[in-house]
């Protein structure tokens, strides 16, 4: 059972929306974009604690926190808004068919949406596969000056007359609690990683193992406490015995009393299953030490190891491929490498992980094909979209580019150039333009723009169309070819807003020339000693003309090329008004162009943007 689709209308900063999901999915965008709400919108139609917090939504749940109806007398509706939260559930097990076969519909797998069946009785379907359609109903009841809310059969409805009109979903059936356990989702949001997880308050992750345990054993809270009652301390303990014999003593004088010493006993409070919650903890050791401690004294890379130990348990619990996991940012408190074996882990044995991140090593475990990438308007209407490579970008390339494709997708701009070296050398200007208090910029990493190495000039075209279509505004900048763009390159092209050929076979070559001799010769002799100099470049001759400096620097550079380049060295030297020109100017045009970009609510400028400055040339 996997979740397709989730339609939201009128929850939190969602006014509408539909999110098409796969098997396992990676829901990306800006902040407040509405990664979480599809988080929450699925707790609340799937969840089995959700609805049994009191009040199940509040004011602020409500789309812009409008929960009344209108207060005018006129004929206008005044009916309060509701939140809708529908969750279609496709590829049902054989007992789920047969559990839920009076409430199926059935799905359309291309159209993403409900199809028609043969015939009126449902019996064969024209095509597709039979679905469970879900809804979750909230409003504000203005006569009990309350929040309700519930979980229904979005499918079949009752027939007129059948129910009370003014009952919530009273024209739908029920979906209770142990159809929601038939579904197994869970529910890890990023405020359970560490403490929290490990404590036995309600929607942690011991919480659901234990709720897990007692669907398979019987109640764990029952029998704790009544193992719990069976303490007395008055019966072990010498003082306490004597305690209790006095006050007996006392009492007696005053009221009738059993003659058994039991009636007064000294016990660990008047527990409930709500105090176990509270001061239950789970007592761990790791070594080199012997001595088990409270968990929450453990080392904060500790926590994060057991939380991934916790997930493996309650996969091992419902078994496996039977469980709808929604994690958001896994990344929180755990380095790269735990990520990766946490995501890789949920998606190996989780019958769906529904994900959301900011991390680029999560996102990278990921194919392009079940990244849903979200965009939120201001008017609160939430689309989707999907990383289309189209055919230029093979998947082998994909996998060599798939940590840059994941800091492309987290970026809101993105500058495509031809290799590491330029790469380098642009962040290598940026800093500088960034360091200089004289040069209203702001630095790559401020304005959210990523760079991007697509593999040679030629393939910088390709990549337009790729991130354009995720929403991005796009730049491209690569050597004079030694071929000239062909026309479908050209097209391609158009989807930067800026295109900028440098006017030179290398950038090496720009550098040379754009740089002044001087500069050059400080840099030679600063990397001459270094190391990893390039030897069979030789060394500048004393006297050297500014021939030979421009004539050594650009081959040691070109010996020198890629993710270890030189050029940053070359640009270190560099004062403000000695930086190549080329290049400080198309980052002061992406500059001003993102700086006059309108937003989207989720950081990102709107995909109809046109450059402000002239077009440079292709």
């Amino acid at each position: 059972m996997k979740v397709r689709r989730v339609s939201i209308s009128n929850f939190r900063g969602v006014r509408s929306g539909s999110v098409l999901l796969d098997s396992h999915s990676l829901l990306v965008g800006g902040n407040a974009v509405g990664k979480s709400t599809i988080c929450e919108a699925l707790d609340l139609v799937l969840g089995l604690e959700r609805l049994y917090r009191r009040p199940v939504i509040d004011e602020y749940d409500f789309h812009q926190a409008k929960y009344r109806g209108s207060d005018t007398t006129s004929t206008e509706d005044s009916s309060p808004p509701e939140i809708r939260i529908e969750v279609v559930l496709t590829e049902l097990s054989q007992e789920a068919l047969r559990r839920f076969r009076g409430h199926l519909r059935p799905w359309s797998r291309d159209s993403g949406d409900f199809a028609s069946p043969v015939s009126d009785d449902a019996v064969e379907l024209v095509n597709g596969e039979w679905c469970l359609p879900v809804v979750f109903r909230g409003r504000f009841n203005a006569t009990e000056d309350d929040f309700e809310g519930d979980t229904f059969f979005a499918h079949p409805q009752r027939p007129d007359g059948d129910y009370d009109e003014d009952a919530l979903g009273g024209e739908l059936t029920a979906f209770r609690r142990d159809d929601k356990r038939f579904c197994g989702f869970l529910y890890l949001r990023p405020n359970r990683t560490g403490n929290r997880a490990l404590s036995f308050g309600r929607g942690s992750l011991i919480d659901t193992i234990v709720r897990l345990e007692s669907d398979r054993t019987g109640s764990l809270w029952t029998n704790a406490l009544d193992a719990l009652s069976g303490i007395d301390l008055a019966e072990t303990t010498a003082g306490f015995a004597e305690i209790r014999g006095e006050v007996l003593s006392r009492i007696r004088k005053f009221l009738a009393m059993p003659e058994e010493d039991t009636a007064v006993g000294v016990r660990p409070s008047d527990l409930t299953r709500e105090h176990l919650r509270e001061v239950l903890r789970m007592f761990i050791a790791i070594q080199p030490g012997t001595y088990p401690v409270p968990f929450n004294r453990l080392s904060t890379g500790a926590l994060n190891v057991l939380v991934f130990a916790l997930l493996t348990y309650i996969a091992d619990i419902r078994g496996p491929g039977s469980v709808i996991f929604a994690m958001e940012e896994p990344e929180i408190a755990l380095p790269p490498h735990t990520q990766r074996r946490l995501v890789d882990f949920v998606t190996e044995t989780m019958g769906q992980a529904i994900v959301t991140s900011h991390s680029p090593y999560v996102i990278e475990r990921f194919d392009p094909s079940r990244i849903v990438v979200l965009k939120r308007d201001e008017t609160g209407a939430l689309t989707s979209g999907r990383i289309d490579l189209g055919e230029d970008v093979k998947p082998k390339k994909y996998r060599e580019q798939r940590r840059q494709f994941a800091e492309a997708v987290l970026g809101r701009a993105v500058l495509v150039v031809e290799g590491a070296t330029e790469v380098a050398t642009y962040l290598a200007v940026a800093d500088a333009l960034a360091a200089d208090p004289a040069t209203p910029y702001q630095h790559p990493d401020v304005a959210g723009l990523s760079l991007f190495d697509a593999g040679g000039d030629a393939r910088v075209p390709l990549y337009g169309p790729v991130f354009a279509a995720l929403g991005k505004s796009v730049f491209g900048a690569h050597d004079t070819p030694n071929t000239p763009l062909t026309p479908e390159q050209l097209t391609k092209a158009q989807s930067f807003a800026i295109h900028l050929d440098i006017g030179f076979p290398s950038i090496e070559d720009l550098l040379v020339a754009q740089i002044p001799p001087a500069v050059q010769r400080k840099f030679l002799t600063t990397v001459a000693t270094r190391s990893d100099y390039p030897q069979q470049c030789g060394h500048l001759p004393d006297p050297a003309t500014d021939e030979q400096v421009t004539t050594l620097t650009r081959h040691v550079m070109k010996n020198r090329k890629g993710p270890e380049s030189f050029a940053p060295l070359l640009i270190a030297e560099c004062s403000p008004n000695e930086l190549p020109r080329t290049l400080v100017d198309l980052l002061l045009d992406i500059h001003k162009h993102l700086s006059t970009a309108p937003l989207d609510t989720d950081g990102t400028p709107t995909t109809d943007i046109q450059s402000t400055d002239e077009p440079r040339p292709t």
